[in-house]
């Protein structure tokens, strides 16, 4: 019988050796693989910011630096050949003193005499509008009262029709609603502007009870601006986080170009979105990609290109592949916006656009597509999602009113977002319907460029009397 040769089992247990090495390696280097696609991963979600995600600016971290914009070479300010503007004279009627100023007796130049000529000039106009001091109106009213001998009591007369119980008048408090609503003042701002310009005093509670009033006035304007909004052909919407007694809660909008209507809500599904529109909704609605919209088909939605722009300048950060797609997209886009707008302001024929969009809606198509095989996992995600709404995606491009972004709802939920900001949302639901109806007749009243105060005044000489509120719709 053969000695068997120590070499052998040396170099079998080398070979086991190396075999366990190369599968150790095989591990690592797929560990390693997971790793940087986990880093990357996560160094995409630190530079993610309004300017390259559908994250709204208000979530933007300090410091965060502005959209970049192209050169254009040209001096801040205005530009040769602008038409500057200046403040225009008040009318004489609206001039409540004039002072004359005669004639220096010497010229303010060389200080020679000036002679009295018939020929002079026209006086040059200068006016300066000044504030008086306000001294607040007090109508005191004597309620006297009978005596009543059948029922051993005395009886005071009632207030006359259109005297409110508290102590301030429609005016004051269409005031008081529109600093809180409209310039965002605290409640104990706007205690100190009251008492400082106008005299008034008020206690801090007060504040808030008027609100209330106010939006029981409003209660049935905004009702009807709601009722109206459903039946418009095309309707921008969106949301935004909202706190309500420290709960998380979300404020809604739907937005035409004349109104605009809010909804604060524990909820940010679907339920909600067809409340706000209708369950019978036969209009376009122009909106992001978030879910709760889906249950409008994609043929009566608009995705918002302005979100889609931020996903494509996502992909370029990203490198590699999605960055040379994410580039390509961007030029794309930039080509559908010059059309649009000259579609928009008529300079160029509607059958001229859609003819010049069409290779650009296949190539984009095709992008995303592309997309959607070769970049990693989560940038082929958002392609494919982006592709399950195509048809949202050219709404724009065939039904007259609509536009591309959804722009409009957004700046509306603009002033909303800051006041957050300030007062950290609402402290119970009657806060939260106030909040909502202020700011309906706010945006609502700005858009149709009617005076806010005198229409919240009106709203509550309407409610003291019992009679219709003033409507919120254009043309009333």
């Amino acid at each position: 019988m053969a000695t068997p040769d120590p070499r052998d089992a040396r170099i079998a247990e080398l070979e086991r050796l190396l075999s366990a090495a190369l599968a150790r390696i095989e591990q690592q280097e797929a560990r390693i693989a997971q790793q940087e696609a986990r880093i990357a991963e996560l160094e995409a979600r630190l530079r993610s910011t309004s300017r390259n995600s559908s994250k709204p600016p208000s979530s933007d971290p300090p410091g965060t630096p502005p959209r970049k914009s192209e050169p254009t070479g040209r001096k801040p300010g205005g530009q040769p050949g602008h038409k500057g503007r200046k403040r225009e004279l008040m009318p004489p009627d609206k001039v409540t003193q004039v002072v004359a100023v005669p004639a220096p007796e010497r010229c303010t130049g060389c200080t020679g005499p000036l002679l009295r000529l018939e020929s002079t000039p026209p006086a040059r106009i200068h006016q300066v509008v000044e504030l008086p001091r306000i001294v607040p109106e007090v109508r005191q009213y004597e309620l006297h009262a009978g005596w009543c001998a059948d029922c051993n009591a005395w009886r005071c007369a009632p207030l006359p029709a259109g005297v409110p119980e508290g102590n301030f008048g429609p005016r004051l408090t269409g005031l008081i609603a529109l600093c809180t609503g409209r310039l965002r003042l605290s409640k104990r701002l706007v205690q100190e502007l009251l008492e400082d310009v106008l005299g008034v005093e008020l206690a801090l509670g007060s504040v808030s009870n008027l609100e209330q009033w106010v939006s029981q006035a409003l209660a049935a304007s905004v009702s009807e601006a709601r009722a109206y909004v459903q039946t418009q052909p095309a309707v921008h919407q969106d949301e935004t986080g909202w706190w309500q007694k420290h709960a998380r809660a979300w404020l809604w909008v739907a937005s035409t170009t004349t109104v605009a209507v809010f909804l604060i809500v524990k909820s940010r599904g679907k339920a909600v979105a067809q409340t706000m529109l209708g369950q019978g909704f036969r209009g376009t609605l122009i909106s992001d990609r978030w879910c709760a919209y889906n249950w409008v088909h994609a043929l009566k939605r608009q995705v918002c290109w302005a979100h889609l722009v931020r996903e494509f300048e996502g992909l370029v950060e990203r490198g590699g592949e999605a960055k040379r797609l994410g580039a390509r997209l961007l030029a794309e886009v930039f080509v559908l916006f010059e059309w649009w707008h000259l579609a928009r302001d008529g300079l160029l024929k509607r059958a001229t656009f859609q003819r010049k969009m069409r290779p650009l809606m296949r190539e984009v198509e095709r992008l995303l597509a592309e997309a959607a095989q070769v970049c990693p996992k989560p940038v082929a995600g958002t392609a494919r999602e982006i592709l399950k709404l195509k048809e949202a995606l050219w709404t724009f491009v065939y039904t007259e009113g609509v536009e591309p972004t959804n722009n409009l709802a957004e700046r509306d939920l603009r002033h909303a977002v800051i006041w957050r900001k300030t007062s950290f949302g609402t402290q119970s639901e009657d806060g939260s319907r106030f909040v909502e109806r202020i700011l309906t007749a706010v945006m609502s009243l700005r858009k149709q460029e009617r005076n806010v105060l005198d229409a919240l005044t009106a709203s509550l000489e309407a409610h003291l009397h019992g009679a219709p509120a003033p409507s919120l719709l254009p043309g009333t």
